[in-house]
C-alpha cells in the first residue's frame, strides 16, 4: 500500500500524523499557494499535477494504491481532477470531508451559492469588512472599493491588492474565540465574508460575529464528486485496513 494524501486542511496534516504512527506509507501533496506550509512527518510533494492526465501519469509513476483528498472544501478542481484520475486509474479514492458549518442561535447569517455573489450583497454604504477568504478572490471585491477590508493571510500578498483601504494581518490558525474577538473590536468590524469551509480551525471568526452581533455573508459550498466519504481520520485509516481507537 502507498497511499496519495492531497493535503492543505488541519485534518490532513492531522491525518499525516496518525498516517507516521501507524506506519502507512504515503506522500503528503501540497497545492503550493503558501510560501513556507506546515512541515509533515510524510514525504511531501509541493505542487500541481498538470490537470487530470499529469495526476494519472503521477499516480502510476509513484506506485500509488490509494489517494485520500483531505484538500479544503473549497478546492472543488482538485477534488473534481482527483475523482477523474483516480477513474481512468482504476484506483480507490476516499474524500475525509468535514461537515459545514450550521447557523446557531445568535447568528446573522447570509448564505449566498457562490463567493461571487458575496460582492453585490454588501452595503453601499462604506462599512469595515474582515474578508477572511485567503487570497485567491479578493479581486471580487474591487467592486465594492468604498469599504476598508482587513485581510488574515497566511503569506503576505507579492503583488498590489486590487482594493485601495486594506489592512493584512499575517497569522496562520487555528484561531481562537478571544483573539478574534479582539481582532474584529480593534478594527471595527461591521461586516465578515467567509466561504461555509466547516472544521474548527477557522470556527473562531464566526462565533466572534455571534458574540459581536454582527452580520455575517457566507458563500456556500460548490458541488464535489459523488463518492466515499469519511467524516474523520478514524473512517480513513478504516478504510485503509488500519482499525485504530485514536480519533482525528
Amino acid at each position: 500500500m502507498r497511499v496519495l494524501l492531497l493535503g492543505g486542511t488541519t485534518e490532513a496534516s492531522r491525518l499525516a500524523a496518525r498516517f507516521a504512527d501507524h506506519g502507512v506509507e504515503a506522500v503528503f501533496s501540497y497545492a503550493g499557494r503558501t510560501n513556507a506550509p506546515v512541515a509533515q512527518p510524510l514525504a511531501t510533494r509541493v505542487g500541481g499535477f498538470g490537470g487530470v492526465a499529469g495526476l494519472v501519469a503521477y499516480l502510476a509513476q509513484d506506485r500509488i494504491t490509494h489517494v485520500v483528498d483531505a484538500t479544503h472544501p473549497f478546492a472543488a478542481g482538485m477534488s473534481h481532477n482527483a475523482h477523474a484520475a483516480c477513474a481512468q486509474a482504476s484506483l480507490p479514492l476516499i474524500r475525509l470531508e468535514r461537515p459545514a458549518w450550521q447557523a446557531q442561535a445568535g447568528d446573522h447569517w447570509t448564505l449566498l451559492p457562490h463567493l461571487e455573489d458575496i460582492p453585490a450583497a454588501l452595503p453601499d454604504a462604506p462599512a469595515r469588512v474582515f474578508l477572511a477568504i485567503g487570497k485567491q478572490q479578493i479581486g471580487l471585491f474591487a467592486a465594492k472599493p468604498q469599504h476598508h477590508y482587513l485581510l488574515r493571510l497566511v503569506d503576505q500578498p507579492e503583488a498590489a491588492l486590487p482594493l485601495p483601504d486594506t489592512k493584512v494581518i499575517l497569522a496562520r490558525g487555528p484561531f481562537d474565540l478571544a483573539g478574534d474577538i479582539a481582532l474584529m473590536r480593534e478594527h471595527a468590524i461591521t461586516h465578515v465574508v467567509a466561504k461555509n469551509a466547516g472544521g474548527i480551525g477557522a470556527r473562531a471568526k464566526l462565533d466572534a460575529a455571534r458574540a459581536l452581533g454582527l452580520p455575517v455573508l457566507m458563500a456556500q459550498r460548490p458541488a464535489l464528486p459523488r463518492g466515499t466519504i469519511a467524516r474523520n481520520g478514524a473512517e480513513v485509516m478504516t478504510w485503509l485496513g488500519h482499525n485504530t481507537d485514536r480519533g482525528v
